[in-house]
């Protein structure tokens, strides 16, 4: 089960290892160079492995101050999807509620900058 250890602007450390891009936490692995098609604008299209993968809660993250937008319609597809629970909140935050989340099949998608 992966561990986020430290959010600070620009990178995060997942147990022991420290990354610089935008990813996808799993429970069982990371998705590194997390790319968005519209770069601070979220499309359902970002998160076709978050779909495929098909967890219980998804946490986005939206960045240190919280720029990167999540429209309701993408919120309204990923429940249509089969995700039960979605958390949309600043990455810091994001990284305390991916902690604390006792689900065994979980995911964390996130803008690691502004």
């Amino acid at each position: 089960m992966n561990i986020i250890k430290k959010y600070q602007f620009g990178k995060i450390m997942i147990d022991d290892s420290i990354y610089q891009t935008d990813l996808i936490v799993f429970s069982d692995h990371i998705q590194e160079n997390w790319w968005r098609e519209n770069g601070h604008f979220l499309k359902i299209t970002d998160l076709k492995s978050v779909i495929d993968y098909k967890p219980e809660v998804l946490i986005i993250g939206t960045g240190m101050y919280g720029l990167m937008r999540v429209d309701d319609f993408v919120i309204k597809k990923l429940k249509e999807q089969g995700i039960k629970k979605i958390l949309v909140e600043k990455t810091n935050h994001a990284c305390e509620k991916y902690n604390k989340e006792v689900s065994r099949k979980k995911a964390a998608a996130l803008h690691i900058t502004c």
